[in-house]
């Protein structure tokens, strides 16, 4: 059979592959259109699986809300390199997933893999369909779900890179953001003290007494100065006790407080925290690339 220009422009559309890759589908299943995105299909899986094992730290997060602003997700998706961020493939695929996972509110991981897009595809197999394409390993790393019946969810997202919501109650959506941007800063690990581990604050409080034993102090001096250091670590990580981004004068639960609000809790994340990344020249990584 011809494999005509209208075949392959056919294919391309409805796989979104490159002109030689689909004419060579085309001749191999002697103009088979099924057949020949059945194989690529195949084909495209295989090579996904060849590069699951590459580290996937950089991407974007992702914020979505419903149009009640009742319900709110950030999703965390990643790929190999900074320029993949850029295209228009992966932009879409990170956006259709949040949209997927606004529109289920999975509980967990496993339930996101399975949750089915707007094309009809699951999570997952869209996953190694976009590895396929984009030529590079990608993950959907880590999601956070908020839902609240009368309170405030806000967003923050910097660069793309780092994304906040905050569940407040009181207030308004104007100082949820703030509150979201101020978390965005600063890093805190927990709304208030009472949400601090207690093995936490104890294994501080052993380096803070080991440090303050070096002064030569009496016992009763240096149980003061970690009681000092203790409660200095707390404010440092805490929400409530951080001086507020956009005025350090007061705390965040000074801030709160004038405005009779509370946070219940916030979500923070970055890309590529905590992932450890391969160490490259550019060279090496534009060649690694061509070789697929």
């Amino acid at each position: 059979m011809a494999i005509t220009a209208a075949l392959v422009k056919e294919l391309r559309e409805r796989t979104g592959s490159g002109m030689m890759e689909c004419k060579k589908a085309l001749v191999e299943t002697d103009g088979d259109i099924d057949a020949a995105i059945e194989n690529m299909r195949k084909s495209g899986l295989a090579k996904a699986d060849k590069k699951a094992g590459r580290t996937a730290a950089e991407g974007m997060i992702v914020v979505k809300k419903s149009d009640d602003s009742k319900k709110l997700v950030m999703v965390e998706v990643n790929c190999e390199t900074d320029f993949v961020t850029k295209g228009d493939d992966f932009n879409n695929f990170a956006s259709a997933v949040a949209e997927a996972v606004l529109a289920n509110m999975p509980a967990d991981m496993d339930a996101l893999q399975a949750v089915t897009m707007a094309d009809g595809v699951s999570i997952a197999d869209s996953l190694k369909a976009m590895i396929a394409k984009i030529g590079e390993n990608m993950s959907v790393r880590r999601f956070a779900t908020f839902e609240t019946s009368n309170g405030h969810l806000a967003s923050y997202l910097h660069g793309g890179r780092i994304g906040v919501v905050v569940e407040m109650e009181g207030g308004d959506e104007a100082l949820a953001r703030d509150v979201a941007m101020h978390v965005a800063a600063s890093r805190p690990q927990c709304v208030s003290e009472a949400d601090v581990d207690a093995d936490v604050i104890e294994k501080e409080k052993a380096i803070f007494s080991a440090q303050a034993a070096e002064s030569g102090k009496p016992a009763e001096i240096i149980e003061k100065m970690v009681v000092g250091r203790i409660n200095k670590f707390l404010k440092e990580i805490t929400l409530l006790g951080q001086p507020f981004v956009k005025d350090p004068d007061q705390t965040v639960e000074k801030l709160l407080g004038g405005a009779s609000a509370s946070v219940i809790r916030f979500e923070r994340l970055e890309v590529g925290e905590g992932i450890e990344k391969k160490v490259e020249n550019f060279a090496d990584e534009v060649m690694a690339q061509v070789k697929g």
